[in-house]
């Protein structure tokens, strides 16, 4: 079936609704049910979604450059993507209706993990040093910024290619001394593994020099010119759900076993609580609110994406994010 086709019929369906009826807003995410998805159960769990009329049904994801073609197709009018991953699909996709509209990880969780009883504790430890990278990583797709920020001698450093598997039992038995990786999923892998946490450095990518932004809820431009305010009120229901969360992470983590009974609470809990400090609940954040960008930091991000990815059109800020469905009544304020 045919974008044109999934989109059409998309909008059809939202606006054949009666003015009563919930708008159904299937949400596409990353990743698996994992502690940081906490706040779209909540928002579901607290009647946020209802509040706003919407009927939302959260999808696991198999990573950013999955759940961005679900909405640019139209299959899924939301979603939960990575933002370097958005702007290289829709510089290689101009026509693709899809953009960002509001950042969740002000601070990607791309992070060099290194073991400090191997020598890793600054990035100038690597020189002289065996890191270990998957090749498909997205950490590992950054590390050439990192290195250029942090004027590393990248020739020093030996890279072994390691697979998802493999990468923290590898740093576990000191077979490298530091892998590239999202930082609570290799901080959390290793920590199971019986590493002293206190042997553990975690240098996020953001805190030495990345202007990159992480992970955004992204929309279907067709579904969002259609549906205003039920865009507006998915991202109010989301701010209400983040609120949520950060005043009671246990119940966070709750409403995911409810959805995974496997899950392993302690462990999502930490990792939630990590991406709640380090990547969602930033001094900028704090500061200014919630969803939105800095004009200035976008512009470097973007020189930062063209040292290793060579743009095929003049790269368009306004292209990749708007705020124009952003709530302006206060509900964004995380204090």
């Amino acid at each position: 079936m045919t974008r044109s086709v999934l989109t059409a019929g998309l909008i059809c369906a939202a606006l054949a609704l009666p003015a009563s009826a919930q708008t159904n807003m299937p949400f596409a995410l990353d990743w698996r049910f994992e502690g940081p998805a906490a706040p779209y159960f909540l928002a579901i769990d607290n009647g946020h979604f209802d509040d706003e009329e919407l009927s939302v049904e959260v999808a696991a994801g198999q990573g950013s450059l999955d759940a961005i073609p679900k909405v640019a197709t139209g299959a899924f009018p939301v979603g939960f993507a990575d933002m370097a991953s958005l702007i290289k699909f829709i510089d290689q996709n101009p026509d693709a209706p899809v953009t960002a509209i509001m950042i969740l990880y002000d601070k990607p969780a791309f992070a060099i993990v290194g073991r400090r009883s191997l020598g890793v504790s600054e990035p100038s430890d690597l020189e002289g040093r065996r890191l270990g990278a998957p090749p498909p990583d997205g950490a590992w797709a950054q590390f050439p910024i990192f290195a250029a920020e942090q004027e590393l001698d990248v020739d020093a450093i030996t890279v072994e290619p390691v697979g998802f598997p493999t990468r923290e039992p590898m740093l576990a038995a000191g077979e490298v001394d530091a892998v590239t990786g999202f930082s609570f999923t290799s901080y959390l892998n290793t920590v199971r593994l019986g590493i002293d946490p206190d042997d553990i450095s975690v240098m996020l990518m953001a805190d030495y020099g990345l202007a990159l932004y992480g992970n955004a809820i992204i929309v279907n431009t067709d579904f969002a010119e259609a549906n205003p305010e039920a865009v507006t009120g998915f991202l109010r229901a989301v701010a209400h759900g983040l609120r949520d969360t950060v005043a009671d992470p246990e119940a966070g983590i709750a409403a995911l076993a409810e959805r995974n009974p496997a899950l392993d609470s302690e462990l999502e809990l930490e990792r939630l609580e990590i991406a709640l400090r380090d990547n969602i609940l930033t001094d900028w954040v704090r500061e200014n609110g919630l969803g939105n960008i800095d004009a200035d930091r976008f512009a470097l991000s973007l020189e930062q994406i063209a040292m290793t990815y060579e743009f095929q059109t003049e790269p368009d800020a306004s292209r990749y994010f708007t705020d124009a469905y952003l709530p302006d009544d206060g509900s964004l304020t995380m204090e």
